[in-house]
């Protein structure tokens, strides 16, 4: 298994908040039920109290192809809510010991 960041970019709020809305409950559902393969999750945003504007995921997956899978079966991203995501092998330094999530 492998670690993986998958850094999602948001369609401008304007055009998405009711997408967002609309499925916010399936997008939680889904990263519920694949906490095996993504490890941890949350919005990205200019400012602390800002409009969301993307996503960050840490991932773990046996290769590219299936933690592109977990990116593009999320409900956000099949119903338009992600514009785009950038997907990278991630590893911890090691100057910061195990990190469990």
């Amino acid at each position: 298994m492998a670690r993986w960041l998958a850094i999602f970019e948001d369609q401008p709020e304007e055009q998405s908040s009711l997408v967002r809305k609309q499925f916010a409950k399936d997008h939680l559902d889904y990263l519920s039920s694949n906490e095996h393969g993504i490890l941890l999750a949350g919005a990205l945003r200019d400012e602390p109290e800002g409009g969301t504007c993307g996503g960050a995921w840490v991932l773990e997956a046996s290769s590219r192809a299936d933690a592109a899978a977990l990116c593009e079966n999320d409900p956000f991203y099949r119903h338009g809510v992600r514009k785009s995501y950038r997907l990278y092998a991630w590893g911890k330094a090691p100057v910061f010991g195990a990190v469990s999530l």
